[in-house]
């Protein structure tokens, strides 16, 4: 019998300001070089493997969707969605359509002052806009370059609803969920090898749409665990210890990144789901909370706010000086707030209200 804490709705605070780091270290990664001229080799090198941290994105994405998504799916069967994509749509496309919009003004600028407008390729801005540009179709990163792992968040979407229907991952064990999630990561490293690829963040546009789909998938069976052993601290600190065993034998060794990191990310996540709901749980702190709140804003918008702050305030880009890193990082975070409190959130309640009014149905997660 379930207790009353499993019945209650999660609190999964902890989660959320997880997800504000992993947007803040990939903006790390972006600046990095900017930042040689005063940072420790051993730092750059670390600041280096922030791609990773998209990885982390996609397994709590198909957490999330299947903590929110799956019952409503397992008594509407499809019928629900049209209303859980139009759901998603308003959680992602409010923003990166005003970032797009921005963007399109920069490269305007650009030709009406005849300079090159390389890396914005306007036979590109349809699948852009709509999110498509990371289905296969094109062969560089261009435009706003985060928002690739939006696009094929939008393809995960579209798998989704046939887990939530078809494959009941209730159904399976545990050592079987387990055993999944093993051969999934296999796949995903037998993918990337038979490409002769050794980094996740090896030819993008061809294989991110097959790198996010995997870990979402993983995800998804993630929330069938943690919902088993939602209040079992001891399995959590087994999975964190392999979590970070596995971190700490691909930082020295170098070696299978495409393997070990889905692996230890999948034991990282479900070990802090698990302990998420902890008293005092430092992750959990007010701060760190409002960075995961904002870091769809943040994660969104800093591609595009470095560019243009180099033209405006740096002279060198590979020597900036600290002084200013720490004016970007301020500016950033002062726009991820502007706009997820002026833009992202108004725009997700524009979108739903017609479903509102006629479904009742709450606001996007």
């Amino acid at each position: 019998m379930e207790t009353l804490r499993q019945q209650s709705k999660p609190d999964l605070r902890a989660l959320t300001g997880l997800r504000g780091i992993a947007a803040w270290f990939v903006v790390l990664y972006h600046i990095r070089v900017g930042m040689s001229g005063f940072l420790p080799e051993p730092i750059m090198s670390f600041l280096a493997k922030g791609y990773l941290a998209v990885d982390f994105f996609f397994l709590l994405s198909g957490f999330v969707m299947w903590l929110s998504y799956s019952e409503r799916f397992k008594s509407s069967g499809y019928g629900y969605f049209l209303p859980f994509y139009w759901r998603r749509i308003a959680r992602i496309w409010p923003l990166h359509l005003a970032i797009m919009v921005g963007t399109i003004a920069f490269v305007l600028l650009l030709i009406t002052t005849d300079r090159t407008t390389m890396g914005y390729p306007l036979n590109e801005l349809p699948l852009q806009i709509l999110l498509l540009q990371n289905w296969g179709f094109t062969s560089e990163l261009a435009w706003n370059h985060p928002a690739w792992s939006i696009s094929t968040e939008m393809a995960a979407y579209l798998v989704f609803p046939i887990l939530a229907v078809t494959i009941r991952w209730n159904n399976f064990s545990s050592s079987v969920l387990l055993g999944l999630v093993g051969l999934i990561a296999l796949l995903i490293h037998a993918y990337f090898f038979q490409r002769g690829h050794v980094t996740l963040g090896s030819d993008i546009p061809q294989t991110g749409l097959f790198r996010c789909v995997m870990q979402f998938i993983i995800g998804t069976i993630l929330c069938v665990l943690w919902k088993r052993w939602r209040e079992n601290w001891v399995i959590a600190g087994y999975f964190g210890a392999a979590g970070i065993t596995l971190i700490a034998g691909f930082v020295l060794s170098g070696d299978y990144e495409t393997l070990l990191v889905p692996v230890a990310f999948s034991c990282l996540v479900l070990a802090s789901a698990i302990l998420a709901e902890a008293g005092n749980n430092p992750l959990a702190c007010r701060a760190l909370h409002y960075l995961g709140e904002t870091s769809y804003a943040t994660y969104l918008t800093h591609f595009m706010l470095f560019i243009w702050f180099k033209i405006i305030f740096v002279d060198d880009p590979q020597n900036i000086s600290p002084l200013l890193v720490t004016l970007f990082l301020g500016v950033t975070f002062l726009t991820s707030a502007i706009l997820y409190h002026w833009v992202e959130k108004p725009g997700q309640k524009l979108f739903l209200q017609p479903s509102q009014n006629k479904h009742k149905v709450v606001t996007a997660d």
